[in-house]
């Protein structure tokens, strides 16, 4: 069994119309990959640090292959080209999730 993978996604959305088209066309392209929203812009709480997104969104995905497949892929480099005149900034890691032995 393949250890998850995570994406990290930190934006600040500066034209919600045309972010609506990303919107729009990202949801597919993660569900393409196994993927599936775990947090989408909720409420949330800096305890500690300076961290302070104006936005959080984290997906999951079944393995870093998956996770790298979506994020390289056609058509979310397609979607990623409808969001970038609508965000000042949009952050994306990936990360293996823990896998217990």
């Amino acid at each position: 069994m393949s250890t998850p993978a995570y994406a990290l996604i930190t934006v600040k959305i500066v034209d919600p119309e045309i972010f609506k088209a990303y919107m729009a066309a990202a949801p597919a392209t993660i569900a393409a990959c196994g993927g599936e929203y775990l947090v989408r812009g909720g409420a949330f709480e800096t305890v500690e640090g300076e961290w302070n997104p104006a936005r959080i969104t984290v997906l999951r995905f079944p393995s870093m292959e998956q996770a790298r497949a979506w994020y390289f892929g056609e058509g979310y480099t397609q979607a990623r080209a409808l969001r970038q005149s609508a965000t000042e900034y949009f952050n994306v890691t990936l990360v293996e999730g823990y896998a217990p032995a």
